[in-house]
């Protein structure tokens, strides 16, 4: 009777660890991507197939969202860092990587990189990014803003872009909506690589 009771209450202590551990919630995990709508540039003919060679980085990112959890705003004064929803990989290493693709498409070159990556000579071109705002609100959308320098043997142009996405509901959507946001900054610095290129008209 009595190892009858013992198993009877084993069984019961591992119905309700297993319960408990179905509770649990699970961590998702985000990446930026390359936004699909970017159009990439018309081919230039055989001799300038591969384009220009551009380092992308590295990019400053504010203190607040120098972390694996994502980070919304809920009031003017407050945020709300979710432990549960983060970063596959820190903003530092992603964001020069996605603008690199993204200038890739826009100005049609293959020779676009991250300055992790990149182990060549001097390049072209150099981009430079302070970002100033990566900012999401429930219910309203995403704020990206930024300081950035295209640096160039020509010279240097600096500049600043402002970009606001809507977003629909979900983390998910905010996430997409960053994506369109940093295209959109993507495309004002690959309007200043081409002034660059043009002789700084």
């Amino acid at each position: 009777m009595m190892r009858a009771v013992k198993v009877a209450a084993t069984a019961a202590v591992l119905a309700l660890a297993a319960a408990g551990c179905g509770r649990s919630p699970e961590v998702v995990f985000y990446t930026l991507s390359p936004e699909a709508s970017v159009v990439p540039a018309p081919a230039a003919g055989a001799g300038a197939v591969n384009g220009p060679s551009v380092v992308v980085g590295p990019v400053s990112v504010p203190d607040l969202i120098d972390r694996p959890q994502l980070v919304v705003r809920t009031a003017p004064s407050r945020v709300d860092i979710l432990e549960m929803h983060r970063w596959a990989e820190p903003l530092k290493g992603e964001l020069p990587s996605l603008f690199a693709q993204n200038l890739g498409r826009l100005l049609g070159s293959t020779r676009v990189s991250s300055y992790r990556q990149y182990a060549g000579s001097a390049p072209d071109f150099r981009v430079l990014v302070d970002l100033i705002r990566f900012e999401a609100q429930p219910g309203e959308g995403v704020t990206v803003e930024a300081n950035w320098t295209v640096r160039a043997a020509a010279g240097d142009r600096s500049g600043h872009s402002l970009v606001k996405e809507k977003a629909g509901d979900g983390y998910d959507a905010q996430v997409a909506a960053f994506n369109r946001a940093l295209a959109g900054v993507s495309a004002d610095l690959a309007a200043a690589i081409r002034a660059q290129g043009d002789g700084g008209k």
